[in-house]
């Protein structure tokens, strides 16, 4: 679909391209990124080439758990001809008519208490590129499906270049018993709905390169990763945001901000930042900004 060509750029100022580094394996990117899948993709590992039974008769390249607490399956392909997104959705069919194993799977290698969020799990597809038809396809089908090109360069340098920006669907649930981050929304006074269209708004206009997903509890911005979370308490008029910064390399602490890092809370970042007012805003876009260009 496109070519990102890399340059060393030296002291004195002239520039040298650094070449791609053809990875002659499917299975080595796969190691690859297994051995590195968090600091990657925000992913926690669970296992590789998972056997999805004998009537399904296949293996799941990579299964993992999201920053989010939403399921993924990683599928990888060398060559474009080979039809990686056909072959994900067959497994990803299978993920959500297994939530209960794929559930005892988390509880076995995270925690016996962590909950799975089925609202939007993910189909990621890496591969060395991908044609302008996989992208429309991916378009039609409607689901959660990412389709990602890695490019591995001399001097160890790696690529990976999110091609297509998905939303997600939430799952229709007849009997929850509790109340969503769209409806806080809802329930939200004029105010305080006004400041969230305005960090919505401020957020997204970082680069179009951002997803916005709307979870059980909160909203969170990603590139690759998670950037920036946000928790709507209507009852407090606060809009709570969540940052990956860590608190302790900023110079000082701002007045709306606390270091949550051994604190529970919904989302991801350890640096939070309450919103109540329009110069609390103001203050929140500086450090929005560091947490995007951190990722």
């Amino acid at each position: 679909m496109g070519e990102i060509n890399l340059f060393r750029v030296s002291d004195e100022g002239s520039v040298t391209e650094i070449p791609p580094d053809p990875v002659e394996l499917e299975r080595n990117v796969q190691n690859l990124i297994e051995e590195n899948l968090e600091e990657l993709l925000g992913i926690t590992f669970l296992e590789s080439e998972y056997s999805t039974g004998e009537k399904h008769g296949g293996r799941i390249d990579t299964l993992g758990l999201d920053e989010n607490n939403s399921p993924v399956i990683i599928e990888y392909k060398k060559t474009q001809n080979q039809n990686v997104i056909n072959q994900g959705l067959y497994y990803f069919d299978w993920l959500v008519d297994h939530k209960a194993e794929f559930e005892n799977l988390v509880h076995d290698k995270i925690a016996s208490d962590r909950e799975v969020d089925w609202s939007s799990p993910r189909l990621v597809c890496i591969a060395p590129d991908f044609t302008k038809y996989d992208s429309h396809a991916v378009e039609q089908i409607g689901q959660n499906i990412e389709l990602m090109r890695f490019e591995q360069y001399s001097g160890g340098l790696l690529l990976l270049e999110l091609l297509n920006v998905v939303e997600s669907s939430d799952e229709t649930e007849s009997s929850r018993e509790y109340t969503t981050v769209g409806e806080k929304i809802q329930q939200a006074s004029d105010d305080l709905r006004r400041l969230f269209e305005e960090l919505d708004e401020f957020v997204l206009s970082l680069g179009d390169d951002i997803q916005k997903k709307e979870l059980k509890y909160y909203f969170a911005y990603k590139r690759i990763q998670n950037f920036v979370c946000v928790y709507i308490t209507p009852d407090k008029g606060e809009i709570r945001v969540y940052l990956k910064i860590d608190p302790d390399e900023l110079e000082t602490m701002p007045d709306i901000g606390r270091d949550v890092t051994n604190t529970g809370h919904y989302g991801t970042g350890d640096l939070e930042l309450t919103i109540s007012e329009k110069d609390d805003l103001e203050i929140c876009k500086e450090y929005i900004e560091l947490s995007y260009d951190g990722v």
